[in-house]
């Protein structure tokens, strides 16, 4: 029998590499972190890596257990879940992994500008209704511009066709440079080729670690796709003005609501 929420809740509350700001507290108690997540708590100057909407952790755990000489911090607000990726963590005493229990709406109060080097999305909701809710959107890139290094690196790994186009037509409208795209990761791309064409220090090996919902994706028949783009800190962005088919589903084995077919 899995553990209980609340059982799970008082442990994070014990662990040292939790860390919970859910909204309603962080619009009241400054993060007093921010800026000083090297030496307060990971204690080196090794570049840091977020994966926003970590779910589970497992991602989180993997880039942290495939690459030691990085620091890693998962961000999500579902705390129940998160508790899985902590805990091993813990138990593997991998003192380069964090977690952030928040909303990601409000992710620029916890880090200083050019804190962090790279983005992970793995498998973020589409929101095919709502584009300032997408992690990808542009009221999120502003954000992530607060943060991360200019020119940073942004990784998405998504099964969702819409929310790629969507993140497609949004890097060639703002004309930020992709170095890597493809619409079936697995298929016919090696671990070589995006070595090929990348800078990104961890792009090739991390691109094929696979989380729990990812393999349901896979099971159902779902090609993966993966894109890696930079966002330089100058220019103005925009929202692409284009209509995208929508997904015929909205997680696994649930049909979408709505009867549209198209959104922008």
């Amino acid at each position: 029998m899995s553990k209980g929420k609340l059982a799970k809740f008082a442990d994070m509350e014990t662990y040292e590499n939790v860390f919970q700001y859910p909204y309603s507290v962080v619009e009241h108690v400054p993060f007093e972190m921010q800026g000083h997540w090297h030496e307060q708590y990971f204690k080196n100057d090794n570049p840091i890596v977020l994966e926003l909407g970590c779910g589970k952790g497992e991602y989180t755990v993997g880039l942290a257990k495939r690459y030691p000489q990085m620091n890693f911090i998962g961000v999500d607000i579902k705390g129940a879940r998160m508790w899985t990726g902590a805990t091993q963590a813990i138990q593997e005493g991998l003192k380069n992994v964090a977690f952030l229990r928040t909303n990601i709406e409000v992710i620029d109060r916890f880090f200083s500008p050019g804190e962090v080097q790279e983005i992970w999305l793995t498998f973020s909701d589409p929101q095919m209704k709502n584009p300032r809710k997408r992690l990808t959107s542009t009221y999120f890139m502003n954000r992530y511009r607060h943060f991360l290094v200019d020119g940073g690196i942004i990784h998405l790994k998504t099964d969702s066709n819409f929310l790629f186009t969507y993140t497609t037509y949004m890097v060639e409208k703002n004309h930020l440079p992709l170095d890597f795209r493809t619409e079936n990761l697995y298929g016919h791309v090696s671990s070589d080729s995006i070595a090929a064409t990348t800078a990104a220090p961890i792009a090739a090996k991390a691109a094929s670690i696979q989380t729990y919902y990812e393999q349901m994706w896979i099971d159902r028949g779902l090609d993966i796709r993966y894109m890696l783009f930079h966002l330089p800190h100058e220019g103005e962005l925009v929202e692409p003005d284009i209509e995208i088919p929508l997904d015929d589903y909205r997680s696994y084995r649930r049909d979408k609501r709505s009867s549209l077919e198209t959104s922008k």
